[in-house]
């Protein structure tokens, strides 16, 4: 093995949710199907780096002109911001269809830890937007971590002497799930948060 292809396995084997082996079968598989795999995935990662972009307003990743296609959607609702910590986040939401509203990427969550503070949130861009807008609420969609958590806690505190609802998403029992394999916290949320 030459040090190009075992360079190639080495930046492979570091993207999320891989490894050295499964690099290793990747770059086997783009190599012996070059025309099929590897010139099409090298044109289309050409495009991207040249194309995407970050959303001026809600730091949503697209390939656009001024903002993201969200953004630019007349038929969203634009008086309901909902906020997630990732564009992973965002893209899981607008999956479900659920959502017509518009979104505010955080960027992160609140950790005293790996210092991070109140200023990753951007909630002076999220005021301007709700004023701007006339935003009637702002829907919280964190991670029900310890983070998470105190992401939400701080942002329902920010907006508070506001005239915007804040509303979080449930946390508890999923659909289908059994109470005997539940962990302690799920169990707890979902009575804490019984109705």
């Amino acid at each position: 093995m030459g040090p190009d292809i075992e360079t190639l396995i080495q930046k492979i084997s570091r993207l999320p949710g891989l490894g050295p082996r499964s690099a290793r079968r990747i770059v086997i598989h783009m190599i012996k199907n070059r025309d099929i795999s590897l010139e099409p995935l090298l044109t289309s990662i050409s495009r991207v780096f040249k194309n995407v972009k970050v959303c001026p307003i809600c730091a949503n990743i697209d390939t656009f002109d001024d903002i993201c296609s969200i953004c630019s959607d007349r038929t969203r609702r634009n008086d309901i911001i909902c906020v997630v910590e990732s564009v992973a986040d965002l893209w899981a939401i607008e999956r479900t269809s659920c959502f017509r509203g518009m979104y505010h990427v955080l960027g992160g969550l609140l950790s005293s830890i790996e210092g991070r503070g109140p200023e990753v949130l951007m909630l002076d861009k999220l005021t301007q937007r709700c004023n701007i807008n006339g935003v009637i609420e702002i829907v919280i969609a964190l991670s029900a971590t310890v983070e998470g958590q105190t992401t939400d806690h701080y942002i329902k505190n920010f907006f508070g002497n506001r005239d915007i609802k804040t509303t979080s998403l449930a946390h508890g029992i999923p659909m289908g799930g059994e109470l005997d394999y539940l962990d302690d916290g799920t169990l707890f949320a979902a009575f804490s948060a019984r109705g």
